[in-house]
């Protein structure tokens, strides 16, 4: 594995180192130690997976906060996704920045996020899956989201979005007074 540090403090690219032979390929991941040669002690409680039918759909931007903040690491094992970690965490030079990384189950890379950075995604292929380590259990009572297209974050999705969830749609601006989310570790 190679782990590379993004411009968010906190948030890596990963990009898996697959064994390969006549048969196919093998790739990790995670693995403890690795992780810990990169400074990074992480226990995941949960994995989970998601899949999106069409094309340009958009999911996020979500987090937990408060003692359900959690580290995210997200892989695409299958299609194309362009992903988004977008630093919610309030007291960050960064606050209301984004990173994003295409993620394709050809590349085998991850986006590795901290508590306190939002996550997202756009679909840019049919038939998208993704897989997801939860370093925390979900709690629906800890859960937020921003909007899409909130003008102070200024995603710039590849697409045009073709499906999102009347939840996601709905997900609050951010306004003046937004000072950014805290967190427990």
């Amino acid at each position: 594995m190679t782990c590379k540090e993004l411009d968010i403090e906190g948030v890596y690219e990963i990009t898996q180192t697959p064994f390969e032979d006549e048969r196919g390929w093998f790739a990790r991941i995670y693995c403890e130690e690795e992780f810990q040669t990169f400074g990074l002690q992480i226990i995941w409680k949960q994995i989970n997976e998601s899949f999106t039918k069409n094309k340009g759909s958009f999911r996020g931007i979500h987090y937990q906060f408060g003692p359900y903040a959690e580290y995210k690491l997200i892989r695409c094992i299958t299609g194309s996704v362009m992903d988004f970690g977008v630093d919610l965490r309030k007291i960050s030079p960064t606050l209301n920045r984004h990173v994003c990384v295409e993620l394709s189950q050809m590349n085998r890379k991850m986006l590795l996020l901290p508590p306190g950075v939002g996550h997202a995604f756009q679909t840019l292929s049919d038939n998208t899956t993704l897989i997801y380590c939860h370093s925390n259990f979900y709690n629906k009572a800890f859960e937020g989201g921003v909007r899409f297209n909130d003008s102070k974050i200024q995603l710039y999705l590849p697409l045009e979005v073709s499906d999102i969830s009347e939840r996601d749609k709905n997900h609050p601006l951010l306004n003046e007074q937004f000072s950014g989310i805290t967190y427990e570790m």
